[in-house]
């Protein structure tokens, strides 16, 4: 059972479920997810795959399954003791995170899931976002889902009981269950304030995450979760399930079985040459956040000229063989502005 439905006894809201829609087995991501700005749940997506078949079957026949792909590769493994009970988190003093980390083949990862996922209080094992083709190569030939034209990276997740804390993704995210069965509690971006973010660079996974533990929330100390939970969605899949994660879209994830197994797709529909808006952000950290409030109110309207306003009026002023960044960004101008940027950091 998940941790999060003593929810409603703290006298928080539940969560609205997440939207179904119409999806058949082995056909195509549906078109209309592209544009979608809200999750949605798409029940039984992927339940045609062997890989669902093997996790019904039984810790075992799950492993065995896995292992038929298995080439020896090395991959990061977070260990931990029962007494986290699958919290992903940080240290007490924020000096790193709060399991062990280290790295095994990808075998010896699924042998000790396998066995140690089945006790009453399993130790954290957790084999995060390793590229499929990579580690387990041949598995895509069984196990995939047609994108019809787009290119994701594909993901494999694999553990025993965890708590993700909430955190968001850039791309756009179809999040398969291959085995196990998870909860996810989804926020829209605007509940950014009520979620309180940790560090930005310090993060134990790569992204920033809420420092609240949903199992157990401090109001005292994080007052302002309580309107958060009554923005939230929450999705309960079964093997077989899939869900469509917006981006940018916060999301807490917990995997409530022995033996987890997730597929995840991340994708853009921008070209990759364009970039990540969290490399602005991190930029204006260092060189717009501390200026006096009045500069600051300057470079709001510069941006809002420049990039959130941007509209053919911006340089139609200027000729167009002389607008450089100013002009639609092809794959060769993204290369001109990058060594133009290189260039200004490096003074």
């Amino acid at each position: 059972m998940s941790v999060l439905a003593g929810f409603p006894s703290r006298g928080l809201p539940s969560g609205t479920p997440v939207e179904e829609i119409g999806a058949r087995p082995g056909a195509p991501v549906p078109e209309e997810l592209i544009d979608r700005q809200t999750p949605a749940i798409l029940r039984g997506f992927v339940e045609d795959w062997p890989v669902v078949k093997a996790g019904r079957d039984g810790a075992d026949a799950l492993r065995d399954y896995l292992l038929r792909f298995e080439n020896g590769a090395v991959v990061p493994v977070s260990v931990g003791s029962s007494g986290l009970k699958g919290r992903l988190f940080y240290r007490e003093d924020f000096s790193g995170p709060n399991a062990d980390r280290g790295n095994t083949k990808i075998g010896e990862a699924l042998r000790r899931i396998a066995l140690h996922g089945q006790e009453t209080d399993p130790p954290l094992i957790y084999l995060a976002s390793a590229t499929i083709d990579q580690v387990l190569p041949g598995f895509r030939r069984e196990n995939d889902v047609d994108f019809a034209g787009y290119e994701p990276l594909a993901s494999i997740w694999i553990g025993t009981r965890t708590r993700i804390a909430a955190h968001n993704d850039l791309p756009l995210n179809l999040a398969c269950v291959a085995a196990g069965r998870r909860t996810f509690t989804l926020f829209p971006p605007d509940q950014l304030p009520n979620l309180y973010i940790g560090p930005i660079e310090n993060t134990p996974a790569g992204r920033p995450i809420s420092l609240v533990d949903f199992a157990d929330p401090d109001l005292e100390r994080f007052p302002r979760f309580a309107e958060a939970m009554k923005h939230a969605q929450v999705a309960e899949l079964e093997p077989g399930d899939a869900l469509f994660i917006p981006s940018m879209w916060w999301h807490h994830v917990e995997a409530t079985e022995g033996f987890n197994v997730l597929v995840n797709y991340w994708w853009r529909t921008v070209p990759r040459f364009l970039g990540t808006p969290q490399d602005v952000l991190n930029h204006a950290m260092l060189t717009i956040r501390d200026l006096p409030q009045a500069e600051k109110d300057v470079w709001r309207g510069i941006f809002d000229h420049y990039v959130f306003g941007n509209s053919d009026e911006t340089a139609a002023h200027i000729p167009e063989h002389a607008r450089g960044m100013l002009a639609p960004i092809d794959e060769a101008s993204a290369r001109r502005i990058r060594a133009f940027l290189l260039n200004q950091l490096n003074r």
